[in-house]
């Protein structure tokens, strides 16, 4: 599920896909209506693969999460994000368990359950294998030769 460049900007309703970087910001086009907008890079802009979500053992990237919930819906829409608190929150529980939930509140919820129902709708969930970093021991390299010339 690629999120890199599906953007949330504070202060516009829903999301919006980056579409050419400019000398002062950027164009957007919004996954609502398909109306591009320009935005200055004095707006707070956020990419969703940047996005965590609080755990007890650590923080999990919003991908995992929206994996979570098509696997759960079977790639379908879920529940609306109008629901109340405690329904949306029980409905995380099942997709996230170890959610820390004193850091984790409903209305985050009710954004990636939106956001979600958003990307579904648009065809944007993509299956694609976790990107793990492999913790490898990289090969020994020999130390590179400078070229030397000699004059004679």
């Amino acid at each position: 599920m690629s999120l890199e460049k599906i953007l949330s900007i504070s202060g516009k309703p829903g999301l919006y896909v980056l579409k050419v970087q400019t000398r002062t910001g950027f164009v957007a086009e919004s996954l609502l209506d398909g109306k591009k907008i320009t935005v200055s890079l004095k707006s707070n802009v956020s990419l969703l693969s940047e996005i965590s979500i609080y755990t007890y053992e650590g923080e999990k990237p919003l991908a995992e999460i929206m994996q979570n919930i098509a696997k759960k819906e079977n790639k379908g829409q879920t529940i609306s994000h109008k629901e109340d608190n405690a329904t949306l929150l029980s409905y995380f529980r099942e997709v996230l368990p170890e959610y820390d939930e004193e850091r984790v509140y409903a209305s985050d919820v009710k954004k990636i359950v939106n956001w979600y129902n958003t990307l579904q709708a648009k065809g944007l969930l993509v299956d694609e294998a976790p990107v793990v970093a492999e913790e490898t021991k990289p090969a020994k390299k020999a130390p590179a030769k400078k070229a030397s010339a000699k004059k004679e």
